[in-house]
């Protein structure tokens, strides 16, 4: 009897193009959000940022709610402080 052999499969890396689309969002949103650190994990391969579809999806999850209620977990593309109780606050400028 062949034993099946598994063939791993790495994840598909996207650019930022493909990304934004994958998210809904522009694509210089996605780059705001990149800068200010409110966005996905990514990864720099040489000079390019590319990122892994779970992170995409395991950010965009962190939006899911059950009410209007509950808090946000996803901080808008602005620069953001953090005070000494780790509450982020929006930076006017």
């Amino acid at each position: 009897m062949a034993e099946s052999a598994t063939v791993h499969v790495p994840p598909r890396l996207l650019r930022t193009p493909e990304a934004a689309r994958f998210l809904g969002l522009s694509g210089r949103t996605l780059e705001k959000h990149r800068t200010y650190g409110t966005g996905p994990a990514f990864k720099k391969l040489g000079g390019r940022v590319v990122y892994a579809i779970a992170d995409l999806q395991a950010w965009a999850n962190r939006g899911t709610k059950k009410s209007t209620a509950d808090s946000d977990t996803i901080l808008p593309a602005k620069r953001h402080t953090v005070d000494g109780a780790g509450n982020a606050r929006t930076t006017e400028r």
